[in-house]
């Protein structure tokens, strides 16, 4: 189905005749509204779409609603913001219509991209959770519906439900990608990341999204780096990955912790080295760390508006301010200086090392939209802002995405997406799709 063509894959088609910009958005667009009113992974949808000119010409993008679209409703996943219009796009919005880029529609987030759910089913389980906050975003990548969409990670937001949904999740390095535009959760947290069906389709977009605002206090440029449609990124040969259990192994289920088993199997049996790795205990407190970084930042972000609208936020969003009202600048002061501090420290403990492989959550979609699933195995590289990404590696024998988990070290980005490279070619996992399973 000419839907189904990953991001690379219709740049290919385009270029050499086989499609046309135009025919490749209209088959998305048709497929989004013949799928979406069972998924329910967008908010809203483009009504007509045209192919721009330039490197993303006749690709759409699906966008989280909690980045501004000036053309679309941007509501955050919130009663107190419904049919909101902004006033200008985001950054990374404008960046992609630059860029040639069509906006298909806004995808389901969490509220304010917290922890209360919104309507979005896993596109392979119906009543299953897609993850969260990204809903929209994995589902609407992993449906085939669009070949990029737009997330972001505060705690674990773009791997957990790229890992829920088979589809590749990646968190750029903290400061990649400008936030201008998107609402923050905790400044000094929060990313903006992307779902795709490909590390190669990842690279791509990564390679032109990478940039630096000064409207972002926390903007720092990647390393740049360029990849052709038709050459495509070199993998890492033979990459040299550190296995981190953690203190969360034992939490995880069976099924999950055989699948990082079999691929460690997999990728030795490939050519790579796969060394076990424990890191140091100073890296124990950063949940803890985590947790008052955004309690405070978030308390100080919502506590306005729930004031201002207490029967249009949610209970968990009116905790989280009083969580956050509750602390005092000490804890918050001393969490930052840690945050940054094993931030540095981490590329020396990985020393010799091309990548962390790690659990990406505790194991498939939970049943159930009331609960997103747990991010505690994402916590700890969204807190140390160090690149990280998904692959969808297999699945539960009811047919479940599982997926692992790289990381490697802060504006590692490009070795992480090489190394990542090499690992998908050795798990040789054909691409699929959950055909009319929602």
């Amino acid at each position: 189905m000419l839907h189904h063509l990953g991001l690379v894959a219709a740049l290919r088609a385009f270029r050499c005749g086989e499609t046309t910009p135009d025919a490749y958005l209209t088959a998305c667009l048709d497929a989004a509204r013949a799928r979406d009113p069972g998924l329910r992974a967008f908010t809203h949808l483009a009504s007509t779409l045209r192919a721009g000119t330039g490197p993303f010409g006749g690709i759409p993008v699906g966008i989280k609603d909690i980045i501004a679209t000036a053309d679309m409703p941007t509501a955050s996943g919130s009663a107190a913001f419904a049919d909101h219009v902004p006033a200008a796009d985001a950054w990374v919005v404008a960046r992609l219509r630059t860029l040639g880029a069509s906006i298909l529609g806004k995808t389901v987030t969490t509220e304010f991209a917290w922890r209360h759910p919104g309507p979005t089913h896993n596109p392979w389980r119906q009543g299953h959770t897609p993850g969260g906050s990204s809903s929209g975003s994995a589902a609407a990548v992993a449906a085939g519906l669009v070949p990029l969409a737009l997330g972001s990670q505060t705690f674990g937001s773009v791997i957990r439900p790229a890992a829920f949904c088979g589809v590749v999740g990646l968190k750029p390095s903290f400061g990649a990608i400008p936030r201008v535009g998107v609402h923050p959760l905790a400044g000094s947290l929060d990313h903006v990341g992307l779902f795709t069906r490909s590390v190669a389709d990842a690279a791509y977009a990564l390679s032109w999204l990478a940039a630096r605002d000064d409207g972002d206090r926390h903007g720092r440029p990647l390393p740049p780096f360029t990849v052709d449609p038709e050459a495509g990124l070199e993998p890492l040969p033979a990459p040299r990955l550190a296995l981190l259990r953690g203190a969360l192994w034992d939490e995880a289920e069976t099924e999950q912790r055989d699948l990082v088993e079999a691929a460690v199997r997999r990728f030795r049996a490939a050519g790579g080295r796969v060394e076990e790795l424990v890191l140091p205990e100073a890296f124990e407190a950063l949940p803890r760390a985590a947790r008052t970084i955004l309690a405070a930042e978030a308390g100080a972000t919502f506590a306005p508006l729930v004031a201002r609208f207490p029967d249009r936020t949610s209970p968990v969003l009116k905790d989280l301010v009083r969580e956050g009202a509750a602390l005092s600048a000490i804890p918050y002061v001393d969490a930052l200086r840690l945050q940054s501090a094993l931030r540095a420290q981490l590329g020396p403990v990985l020393d010799g090392f091309d990548a962390i492989l790690t659990l990406p959550a505790s194991g498939p979609a939970p049943e159930g939209l009331a609960f997103t699933g747990d991010p505690a195995f994402c916590v700890p590289w969204t807190c140390l802002g160090v690149p990280a990404i998904t692959l969808p590696a297999s699945e539960t024998p009811d047919g479940l995405p599982l997926g692992i988990q790289l990381v490697a070290p802060y504006r590692a980005d490009l070795r992480l997406l090489r190394t990542a490279l090499w690992c998908e070619a050795a798990l040789s996992r054909p691409q699929r799709f959950p055909h009319n399973r929602v």
